[in-house]
């Protein structure tokens, strides 16, 4: 992997990953804009104990724009974008419209290819491998800013989840604080090993589900994935790393070089849930990582946590989509149409061949 950095024509950061050593990354970016000028705000939450960010800039992202005008297609000729080049492997760049900002952290754009109309399911294992080194490289990275506590990974795809731009992308978020859902697994955590000396939750987990069976989707020599006995979700998977690491960094070289294979079946899978006919199902992707802070307040320490990926989407069948109604949105109590055990039997079934 080949890095190389620069500056948009607004000072935001720029950053390629390339497969080839040789590649030279030397083009300007020519469009005439102003200093990135944003800002967001923390605000806590006293009744429930987490954070709000507010960032009204975001209003005036942009929104579905044409193919021929997307943002995070290369740049050619004089149709200018926000990667200068004519080309790219994976592409990072602070966000134009942050989330968070400043003080209250950082957000950034992950371009997965310049291929407008394929999909991370598309990518090569060898791309696929890129992807995630840069996500590593990021996360390092990140880690060092004052401002971020935490580094979220992930991808949104589909118009169906909210997504604004049909580029294959995904983002990263710096937060300042650690964030409401890693809270509550990193109390979970501290309570059982409170409860249980020299027992990890997490392993637990892995272990059970592991020894039950009937919600294994897929299983390699170093990572495993299964849909939760709890899932929230119609469709949701976990994957996990065998090896327990709190992060992306603590990967080793073996489940690095695995990962691909096993990733990208699953994404494959995922298109074919619901058969043939249907559109490409809308999902998200999301890498959970131990905060870099201490965790002393949850009685944990950072390599109590354990790296795993969750994948789910918000399709329960055929043309219907699973909302966030009274119960899940106003008291936080999931009602899942689809048993567990059903949706991996499914996740089974639709297997590459």
């Amino acid at each position: 992997m080949k890095k190389t950095s620069t500056r948009l024509a607004d000072g935001r950061e720029l950053i390629h990953y390339d497969l080839r050593d040789d590649v030279v990354r030397d083009a300007v970016d020519r469009r005439p804009l102003d200093p990135i000028s944003t800002s967001s705000e923390i605000r806590e939450d006293r009744l429930l104990g987490d954070f709000v960010a507010i960032a009204s800039h975001r209003n005036a992202r942009t929104y579905h724009p044409p193919a021929d005008e997307c943002p995070l297609c290369p740049s050619r000729g004089e149709r200018l974008s926000e990667i200068p080049d004519s080309s790219y492997d994976v592409v990072v760049f602070e966000n134009r419209f942050p989330s968070l900002a400043g003080d209250s952290g950082r957000c950034e754009v992950v371009c997965f290819t310049s291929d407008h109309d394929a999909a991370f399911a598309d990518l090569s294992p060898e791309q696929a491998r890129l992807v995630l080194d840069a996500w590593t490289d990021r996360t390092a990275e990140l880690s060092h800013l004052p401002s971020v506590a935490q580094v979220f990974c992930f991808e949104n795809r589909g118009a169906e989840i909210g997504v604004t731009l049909g580029h294959p992308h995904g983002q990263i978020y710096g937060y300042p604080e650690i964030t409401p859902r890693t809270s509550l697994m990193l109390r979970s955590l501290g309570a059982h090993k409170a409860s249980s000396p020299g027992g990890n939750l997490f392993d637990e987990l892995v272990a059970g589900e592991v020894k039950d069976g009937s919600r294994i989707v897929l299983e390699g020599e170093h990572w495993v994935a299964f849909v939760p006995y709890a899932a929230h979700w119609p469709y949701e998977i976990h994957l996990y790393p065998k090896k327990r690491v709190p992060d992306l960094l603590a990967l080793d070289e073996a489940a690095r070089t695995e990962f691909p294979q096993i990733y990208l079946e699953l994404l494959r899978r995922f298109d074919r849930i619901f058969g043939p006919d249907e559109p490409p199902t809308p999902y998200i992707s999301a890498w959970h990582q131990a905060p870099f802070t201490p965790l002393d307040a949850f009685g944990v320490e950072r390599e109590d946590f354990a790296l795993h990926l969750e994948l789910f989407t918000i399709r329960r069948t055929s043309g219907k989509l699973k909302f966030l109604a009274g119960s899940e949105s106003g008291m936080s109590v999931f009602i899942n149409d689809v048993p567990p055990e059903t949706a991996a039997e499914r996740l089974r079934e639709v297997a590459s061949s």
